[in-house]
């Protein structure tokens, strides 16, 4: 497959916006583009799928594994004329010191050449040493070339082209001048979600403008076919669908977006169907056999989830009543009693006996392991035994007021999760943390939740006859 893995010296150096420029400029060239991303991030694999036109998929070896990571690539990029996958942080950056979890070794692994994006604001001729630097420090990562970004006009950039190309092998692409034109606006989390976003469609069509105008896009795609041949260790999975027939409604609107693709395919590959749920706009939940939000910016929308008393309370009965639900991060923020930011107090659900307050600070933030209590979970089924889970938490809240007899799903061997590192917040029938969890073979959450909700569907006369 070809392939182009954008990665950068440090953090914020442009990547994201570069990635959603080729994206959609590749794109508007005819073709078929499969973005990724690496690492956990939610908020920017939503542009890069808005550009490229098709989902973006997180690779990330600290939550799937190694070889599952590798398996996945192989698997969702094969149909694709391009891969490009977009890194995290800087090339060489990871969780440990041997760098078995940074960009440059999941480069290596799916054998894709690298573009480095390199923030070039006071800097001239030291691109050279820096850019020499990076090739000499792991020879086997190939540094295919570099693209500037963030330049003072055609002289600066003049003088940074002359010096990669005096002292380095190094291609050099193109540039991007320093402009808040094509800038994507951000937040505390990062990145505004482009679900979010009422200009994102203008926004991504600018960005490609530019960078088709700025950037040898001929030279890059003849550089994507240095990619190397990657074999899947596995055939993809094939699914049954043995949850035919259920309906998990799920929030999905301007408060909660954070969803990752192929969780959302795993349920529908299930046999369920996914019932979309506005919780802004819609007054009552529909008949529905579980409940899923995932994480999103309710604090940006706390009034107008406020003012919609009538689904708050629509949740909250089913909730009480034995409704199985999932909730993450801002989707639990929704189900507590009230969240407080910036000296604004807005009621939420009530499912939840806590109430969520924004802090200028994260709370908790990075990778984390949980390890289940079997006799807590309520996902646990006869037949399974207790495991530890890879998964991360991203929150700047906190769950406050909870009672001293509060049960957890989860102890945290890493992380911080809802209070002394715990974790999986239990009441009734709902499960609420501030871990995001993504499925996987090793962790296939959404299999075991359908399995729950199975478990609490009330038996109908039709599932009698059915059965007959």
């Amino acid at each position: 497959m070809s392939s182009l893995f954008l990665s950068a010296a440090h953090k914020s150096s442009g990547k994201t916006t570069l990635s959603i420029g080729l994206c959609a400029a590749l794109k508007n060239r005819g073709l078929a583009v499969q973005p990724f991303k690496k690492g956990p991030d939610y908020i920017d694999p939503v542009w890069l799928g808005m550009a490229a036109g098709k989902p973006c998929y997180n690779l990330d070896f600290f939550v799937a594994g190694r070889q599952e990571t590798i398996d996945d690539y192989c698997h969702r990029g094969r149909d694709a004329d391009i891969c490009l996958i977009e890194g995290n942080k800087g090339l060489y950056d990871g969780l440990d010191l041997d760098g078995s979890n940074s960009n440059a070794a999941l480069a290596k692994a799916i054998k894709s050449p690298v573009i480095l994006v390199i923030d070039v604001r006071g800097t001239m001729r030291g691109i050279a040493p820096l850019l020499i630097g990076y090739q000499v420090f792991d020879e086997e990562v190939n540094i295919a070339g570099v693209i500037a970004n963030m330049t003072g006009g055609k002289r600066h950039e003049a003088k940074l082209r002359a010096a990669v190309e005096e002292y380095t092998d190094i291609p050099f692409l193109g540039a991007l001048e320093h402009t808040d034109s094509i800038g994507l606006s951000e937040r505390h989390l990062g990145l505004i979600p482009g679900n979010e976003d009422p200009h994102s469609e203008q926004k991504i069509a600018a960005i490609a403008a530019a960078v088709s105008d700025s950037v040898d896009l001929d030279r890059l795609i003849e550089l994507s076919r240095q990619a190397g041949r990657v074999e899947p260790a596995s055939l993809p999975l094939q699914h049954k669908a043995k949850f035919k027939g259920l309906r998990i409604g799920i929030a999905r609107d301007r408060a909660f977006g954070f969803y990752y693709p192929g969780d959302l395919e795993a349920f529908e590959q299930a046999g369920a169907q996914l019932v979309p749920i506005d919780s802004i706009r819609d007054r009552a939940l529909p008949d529905l056999d579980g409940l899923f939000i995932g994480g999103g910016f309710p604090e940006r929308h706390a009034a107008e989830l406020s003012a919609n008393v009538s689904l708050r309370e629509s949740i909250r009965q089913a909730i009480d009543n034995g409704l199985p639900a999932y909730a993450e991060c801002g989707g639990m923020m929704y189900l507590s009693k009230s969240l407080s930011w910036n000296g604004e107090n807005h009621a939420m659900v009530g499912a939840l006996p806590a109430s969520s307050s924004m802090h200028e600070k994260p709370q908790g933030r990075g990778y984390v392991k949980l390890a289940e209590d079997a006799e807590l979970h309520p996902w646990m089924s006869p037949t399974q035994d207790a495991r530890t889970l890879n998964a991360h938490e991203f929150h700047y809240s906190s769950l406050d007021g909870l009672p001293r007899d509060s049960q957890f799903a989860y102890q945290v061997r890493r992380g911080s999760g809802i209070q002394q590192l715990q974790d999986g917040l239990v009441y009734r029938n709902l499960l609420a943390s501030y871990s995001h969890q993504r499925n996987t073979q090793s962790n296939p959450w959404v299999k075991r939740f359908l399995g729950f909700v199975k478990r609490n569907k009330p038996v109908t006369a039709t599932d009698v006859a059915s059965a007959l």
